[in-house]
């Protein structure tokens, strides 16, 4: 909001010179005078006559490029992966990806371009002529694109389902699902058994996960919370892991993984519960269906009988398991999500329409910055402005996060330069002296308006996660997915309307 009113700022004293905070107090004050008095109706039929309009532009010329797609897809997408849950991620990307592709670009087209192709034909005359105000007009153009982006991406989304369940043998129907799970905390001991902060390093580049030596102490120690009967599948406890092995010597490979085991911890009965040694298999997923019912040998050698949800969950619903690797000189490596609890699934139309969803999110955001920007630029200067704005907001924001938080050594780039054109290396510090205060001042003004950009610019990679979630076979999270996609695009109608309502008061209708 404070934003919006910066660049409302920003825009009037450009145009109207120091005149500039009154015309925004007054312009501020009408946006909401016009919003309580908007009428149902009129927004109605704006929102009719631009799909009329968007419907002329041959728009729905988009679903023959769509069947094309689909028609030959399967002749490329057929036998992409040995493995059966490859070859399904490989069809539920193509869908998501190919809609996404389709419907984004042509609404961000629309939006950018319709309200000033109408100022330039001077159409528009016939509708400012008639008594409705200027906000009922951008809401209008919003919803009326967001009703035909939202029509489109229906039918897309329902070719495509239909196209998966066709395309997916029966063989691999089992893939089709939204899996639910209930992910834990980790924490790691040492060869000695001794609490650690992690495991070891084995030399990867990507410090993902962390390794346990075998025939040691040395553990995993996953902490589930909120574990009650409704999470059993058929009286079985599913866990599904992931584990990744590490080799100091080949071992036995006709066994075809690493030997580990699970130990199930009530530390407040004092109860140490170890289920069977199983079996690591890589690259893929390892589904360890317990009994309820855990039968282990006491000192004694009787047969002692443990119920999982009522001796080996603690008194506040938290199951601990301890996972060890038995094989000497070898490691097994995992981080958080690579053991979790699988609750039952969900049917995979579930998971599917929130990846449609969200396609949908990012439309509307992109629908509301195009309109936004083409109310105070021409088509050409909207369609790029909007363009750059989606790729820099689709585009990773670790980098900048670096950049900003001054941990990347060199980061400026006018330091960067020089440092480059004098073969200086980054370790070296640059030279006391007029250069350097005038290059750190300048970098500081550049890293100042990414800092700006990086809080204007809405993270778009929020959608992509849901895509993600579903090609690997999970129900989207709603609290780690789709609230956070929902609160981005909510949180930007407000600035996206003032902004709209007062550049197109402010803009000369009739000019060309």
């Amino acid at each position: 909001m404070f934003i919006a009113l910066f660049v409302c700022l920003a825009v009037s004293l450009i145009t109207r010179g120091g005149k500039g905070f009154v015309d925004v107090f007054w312009g501020v004050l009408d946006f909401f005078v016009q919003i309580v008095h908007i009428s149902c109706r009129r927004i109605w039929s704006l929102a009719v006559l631009t799909i009329r309009e968007s419907l002329r532009q041959k728009i729905l010329f988009v679903f023959i490029i769509f069947a094309a797609l689909f028609m030959f897809a399967g002749w490329f997408l057929s036998g992409a992966a040995d493995r059966p849950d490859l070859q399904v991620q490989s069809y539920i990307d193509f869908v998501l990806k190919a809609t996404s592709w389709l419907v984004l670009p042509i609404m961000l087209l629309l939006s950018c371009w319709s309200l000033p192709e109408d100022i330039r034909l001077r159409t528009i005359h016939t509708v400012v002529t008639k008594p409705v105000y200027r906000i009922e007009i951008v809401i209008g153009r919003m919803l009326g694109f967001t009703l035909l982006g939202t029509s489109i991406l229906v039918v897309m989304g329902a070719i495509g389902y239909v196209w998966i369940i066709r395309q997916v043998p029966e063989s691999a129907q089992e893939n089709l699902v939204s899996k639910v799970p209930i992910y834990g905390a980790i924490s790691f001991t040492d060869r000695e058994g001794a609490p650690t902060t992690s495991g070891i390093n084995v030399g990867d580049i990507w410090m993902y996960r962390s390794y346990i030596e075998g025939a040691t102490k040395a553990s995993a120690i996953y902490k589930f919370k909120g574990i009650d009967e409704s999470d059993a599948i058929d009286d079985q406890l599913n866990l599904q892991s992931s584990f990744e092995a590490f080799r100091t010597h080949k071992g036995n490979m006709e066994q075809g993984g690493i030997l580990y085991e699970l130990t199930f911890v009530n530390p407040d009965k004092d109860l140490r519960v170890k289920y069977d040694p199983m079996i690591n298999k890589e690259y893929s997923d390892n589904q360890i269906l317990i009994d309820r019912t855990i039968v282990e040998k006491n000192n004694e050698g009787k047969d002692v009988e443990y119920d999982i949800f009522d001796d080996l969950v603690d008194d506040n619903g938290d199951l601990t398991v301890e996972v060890r690797c038995l094989e000497a000189g070898q490691l097994l490596g995992m981080a958080r999500p690579d053991l979790f609890v699988r609750t039952p699934d969900r049917a995979f139309l579930v998971g599917y329409s929130k990846a449609v969803l969200g396609i949908w999110l990012p439309m509307v955001l992109v629908i509301m910055l195009g309109v936004t920007i083409s109310c105070f630029v021409k088509g050409p200067v909207a369609i790029l402005t909007t363009l750059t704005i989606v790729t820099v907001g689709f585009m990773s924001k670790e980098y900048m996060n670096e950049i900003l938080s001054g941990q990347m050594e060199a980061s400026g780039a006018i330091e960067a330069w020089y440092r480059l054109l004098t073969h200086m290396n980054s370790q070296t510090e640059l030279p006391a002296g007029p250069v350097r205060t005038m290059i750190e001042f300048v970098d500081g003004g550049i890293i100042n308006f990414l800092w700006l950009c990086q809080q204007v610019i809405p993270n778009f990679g929020i959608f992509s996660n849901m895509r993600e979630y579903v090609i690997k076979g999970f129900d989207v999270s709603w609290s780690a997915a789709l609230l956070p996609g929902i609160v981005t695009t909510a949180a930007y109608i407000l600035p996206c309307l003032l902004i709209s309502f007062y550049s197109l008061k402010l803009r000369e209708l009739e000019a060309k």
